[in-house]
């Protein structure tokens, strides 16, 4: 089986020219195998969480958020940013799939881990399986900015496939998350999933 394997080239130099509110460049001089040094440019992050939440009837619970970079409203499944360091990464999944919609899950597992944009970012994603979904207790999350014109669906995971192949869909996590689930029933169903704390060396978590 194929497998990605850590290696760390030298880095003779490295430099921080912007910084912001979650995340930052990093600039480092790398050292490439016939002895050069070349300049990478990258952004710092502090790692995501996604989640798909599946229902009873088989519908992935869905949102639409507006993502200036891309100057586009985008269907996608509920992220959110590790906001501590050694955040435990389910805990985040469950904080997110609360504030962003009102919801809780009984059953969680591992759907994927994945580097979004490997060639520029250092962005590591954990995306989850939640079943056994059901409305949160208490009053809602109060949202704002870009999240507080958040379009809500339940869709068909048949469908959210026929969208993604259709180059309808492009959301990362959503994309991920719809292939991986689509995957896991085609070949012997989610109980062979991996467990929802699995070790992620991509972002070490304590309990």
């Amino acid at each position: 089986m194929l497998q990605d394997t850590p290696q760390e080239w030298q880095v003779t130099a490295t430099s921080t020219p912007f910084t912001g509110k979650k995340t930052g460049v990093r600039t480092d001089q790398v050292v490439m195998p016939d002895g050069s040094t070349v300049s990478r440019d990258y952004q710092v992050h502090p790692g995501s969480v996604a989640v798909l939440a599946l229902d009873d009837a088989d519908r992935v619970l869905v949102l639409k958020q507006y993502r200036h970079p891309v100057r586009q409203k985008l269907w996608e499944i509920p992220a959110g940013l590790l906001d501590i360091p050694g955040e435990n990464p389910l805990h985040a999944a469950q904080r997110e799939l609360y504030e962003e919609a009102h919801v809780k899950a009984e059953e969680w597992s591992v759907l994927a881990d994945v580097y979004t944009t490997p060639g520029g970012s250092d962005e590591a994603v954990r995306v989850f399986l939640a079943r056994g979904v059901s409305e949160a207790e208490g009053e809602r999350f109060e949202v704002s900015e870009e999240e507080a014109d958040l379009e809500y669906a339940r869709v068909p995971l048949a469908e959210l496939v026929q969208g993604v192949l259709a180059g309808e869909l492009h959301n990362s996590c959503l994309v991920v998350g719809v292939l991986a689930l689509n995957a896991a029933l085609a070949s012997g169903g989610v109980d062979a999933l991996r467990p929802a704390e699995s070790p992620w060396p991509a972002r070490p978590f304590t309990a």
